[in-house]
């Protein structure tokens, strides 16, 4: 990838690809994860045109790479998508969610401002962002303890204070509970990752609100288990669910990649909601990634260009 980041024309190529609108967006979603990959100013700054797009979808994805990239360049304009109350309450909870992932401690007077947001999920997504940037932990020690390496909104718990599955699943579904707390306890079970934690984070998909369904399924499509994939088709057929928790379940039931979720996601194609639809599209590339002999699914689009 560091050759790559030097070539200016290659990048540049794979940042029109994002942005032509003519494009399929299975072809976009690849470049997305190509640039995010290779990272750097230039790639930063293709994935940030993109926020002008018309697609939901595509632009929550953007603010999701631009916070798994951590590189504080991207925090001006993640600030500016989460202050819009034009964008959608997908891109604007992501953008928040980026930032945290990113970590920059100046943008911490801008996500306490936002955590009474008219939109519970930028709101609850802000809390969680202040906690998370408040926590005395790293990323760097949050990623050493994650087989995933991807950046969360939250650090497990503590192992010394849990005893077993059962324990962190009852602290899951407590809605009682805080919500930091809830997450704390979803990744410590996706860390795991075994066939009983994650039966144990499904069980999440039928609680709470918009942002924690959402983010259970996320973890889901993480682990990859196919043991969920009826309870994540259940909430995909569910027409009267949020559509942020439909759209993740979709993607979710893309990672997992059996030839039930392909059936699932192609009944999908053409809902009425655009970023389930849009969502069943790209899970269906994912599926034929993941059944084929391209392991690195972003990867595959720098051998086209």
């Amino acid at each position: 990838m560091e050759n790559i980041r030097k070539d200016k024309a290659v990048i540049e190529n794979i940042g029109k690809i994002l942005l032509d609108t003519e494009r399929p967006l299975k072809e976009r979603f690849r470049s997305l994860f190509t640039l995010r990959n290779i990272g750097g100013k230039l790639a930063i700054k293709c994935i940030e045109d993109c926020f002008a797009d018309s697609s939901a979808l595509l632009k929550h994805e953007c603010a999701y790479c631009l916070g798994q990239m951590q590189d504080p360049l991207a925090v001006p304009k993640l600030e500016s998508v989460l202050q819009d109350i034009t964008q959608e309450s997908i891109v604007r909870h992501e953008a928040a969610e980026a930032l945290a992932a990113i970590g920059n401690i100046k943008s911490l007077p801008l996500l306490k401002k936002y955590i009474n947001d008219p939109c519970v999920e930028v709101a609850e997504t802000c809390q969680l962002a202040v906690q998370k940037m408040e926590e005395s932990e790293t990323n760097e020690i949050e990623c050493s303890q994650n087989p995933f390496h991807s950046i969360d909104p939250a650090v497990p718990l503590p192992k010394a204070s849990y005893d077993s599955i059962n324990h962190l699943e009852n602290i899951l579904l407590d809605q009682s509970q805080p919500l930091y707390r809830r997450y704390q306890a979803m990744f410590s079970l996706r860390n795991m990752n075994s066939k009983e934690s994650a039966i144990a984070i499904a069980k999440g998909l039928t609680c709470g609100g918009a942002l924690f369904k959402h983010e259970i399924a996320y973890v889901l499509g993480q682990m990859q288990n196919d043991a969920t994939v009826k309870q994540l088709s259940q909430v995909l057929f569910d027409e009267s669910e949020h559509e942020m928790v439909r759209h993740e379940c979709a993607e979710a039931l893309g990672a997992i990649a059996t030839e039930e979720c392909m059936e699932i996601l192609n009944r999908y194609i053409k809902d009425e909601k655009r970023v389930v639809r849009e969502s069943c599209e790209v899970a269906l590339d994912m599926c034929d990634y993941e059944n084929s002999k391209e392991f690195q699914y972003a990867n595959a689009l720098i051998k086209a260009v």
